[in-house]
C-alpha cells in the first residue's frame, strides 16, 4: 500500500497535533506538513505538493474555502477532506465526489472512510504510468464552494435563550460570546441569554470570520463590538466589550499578535 504525503491545516494546534496522531493510529498517511492559517496553507501545500489535505474551514487570514479556490486556480495536485464543526443540514453540501468532510472531534473510523475514499480517488484519476500527481476535479470543487457559500449567506440569524423565550438575533448584533461551565453565553446590546450550540468551535462555525474572533479559549467576540483595548501585563490585552457591562474580555498570548497586526498597534 502507498503511503499517501498529507498536510494538515487548522489554526489550533492540539487539533493537527489530535489529527496527526489518529493518522499515525490508522497508517498508511506520513504526515510532511503543517500549517496554522490560510496563507501559510497555501505556502505550504505549493512547497511540499502533498496527496492529500485535511483543510479545516474556519481560520485565520483565509478560510478553507478560500483556501481551496486558490488550490483550484493553481490545479494543485490534492485530494482535500474539508474539517468543520458545521451542523448536519449543512454537511449535506459537502456531498460532492471530488472531496470530503470530517466532523470535530474527528471520529477515527470516520477518518479511515476519508482516507479511503482518498485513495481510491487518488488512484482512479493516476495515469498508467503513475508519473502524475492526481489533480482536483475543479467543477465539482466549485459546485460544492457555491453550496457552502449559499447556505453560508442564509445563517444570518441565530436563536438565543432568554428565560422562557427563544429569541432570533441577527449575527451583527451579538457582541460577544463565552464559554463557562459548559454553557455559552450569548450578550447583544439589547439582551443577554445562552445558546444551545455545545461548543465555541460549533458556534463559530455559524458566523462570519472576519467578523468573530476566538481570541481566548473561552471567549468570542465581535471585532466591530469593541469599544476599548486595554494594555495588560507581558504585553498582552484585555478588550473592553460595547455591551453595557463593558465586559473586559482577555486575549490569549496566540491571539495578541494577530490583533496587533490587524489595528496595526
Amino acid at each position: 500500500m502507498t503511503e499517501l504525503r498529507a498536510v494538515l491545516v487548522d489554526d489550533e494546534q492540539l487539533a493537527r497535533e489530535e489529527l496527526g496522531y489518529l493518522l499515525g493510529q490508522l497508517g498508511g498517511v506520513e504526515v510532511v506538513g503543517h500549517a496554522g492559517n490560510g496563507p501559510e496553507a497555501v505556502e505550504t501545500i505549493d512547497r511540499l505538493q502533498p496527496d492529500l489535505v485535511f483543510l479545516d474551514v474556519q481560520m485565520p487570514g483565509l478560510t478553507g474555502f478560500e483556501v481551496a479556490r486558490r488550490l483550484v486556480d493553481a490545479e494543485a495536485g490534492a485530494q482535500i477532506v474539508f474539517v468543520t464543526a458545521f451542523d448536519q443540514h449543512a454537511i449535506e453540501a459537502f456531498e460532492v465526489n471530488a472531496v470530503d468532510y470530517l466532523l470535530k472531534p474527528v471520529d477515527p473510523a470516520r477518518l479511515e472512510t476519508a482516507v479511503q475514499r482518498a485513495r481510491r480517488r487518488i488512484a482512479a484519476e493516476r495515469p498508467p504510468d503513475a508519473s502524475e500527481t492526481p489533480g482536483l476535479v475543479p467543477e465539482q470543487l466549485e459546485t460544492l464552494l457555491q453550496l457552502v457559500s449559499e447556505r453560508q449567506s442564509r445563517r444570518e440569524r441565530l436563536a438565543v435563550k432568554v428565560g422562557e423565550r427563544l429569541l432570533l438575533v441577527q449575527a451583527e448584533e451579538i457582541i460577544h460570546a463565552s464559554l463557562a461551565d459548559e454553557t455559552i453565553t450569548i450578550v447583544t446590546s439589547q439582551f443577554t441569554g445562552t445558546s444551545n450550540y455545545r461548543t465555541l468551535d460549533d458556534l463559530q462555525a455559524r458566523l462570519d470570520p472576519g467578523a468573530f474572533w476566538r481570541v481566548h479559549r473561552s471567549h468570542l467576540v465581535n471585532i466591530n463590538m469593541i469599544k476599548e483595548i486595554v494594555p495588560w501585563f507581558s504585553r498582552n490585552y484585555i478588550l473592553r466589550m460595547k455591551d453595557e457591562k463593558a465586559t473586559e474580555i482577555p486575549v490569549s498570548r496566540s491571539q495578541t499578535r494577530r490583533l496587533r497586526e490587524y489595528l496595526k498597534i
